[in-house]
């Protein structure tokens, strides 16, 4: 995760090189993510998250999918 950020709910995150997918949920300390168009599924590795943009930043950019 970036600088000790933490990801939340409705933040964008990178979970492998190249792919971005959103936060939808964090249930008894699992993480959950969706990628447009796509299911949802549970982070394999929460540690290894890098948040690119926080809920507030996409909503700012008017880009919530």
């Amino acid at each position: 995760m970036s600088a000790g950020q933490r990801p939340e709910v409705g933040d964008e995150v990178e979970y492998a090189p190249g792919r971005l997918a959103v936060v939808t949920d964090i249930r008894k300390g699992v993480i959950y993510l969706r990628g447009p168009g796509s299911r949802e599924w549970p982070a394999e590795d929460p540690g290894a998250l890098t948040v690119a943009r926080t809920r507030t930043e996409r909503i700012a950019a008017g880009d919530v999918w």
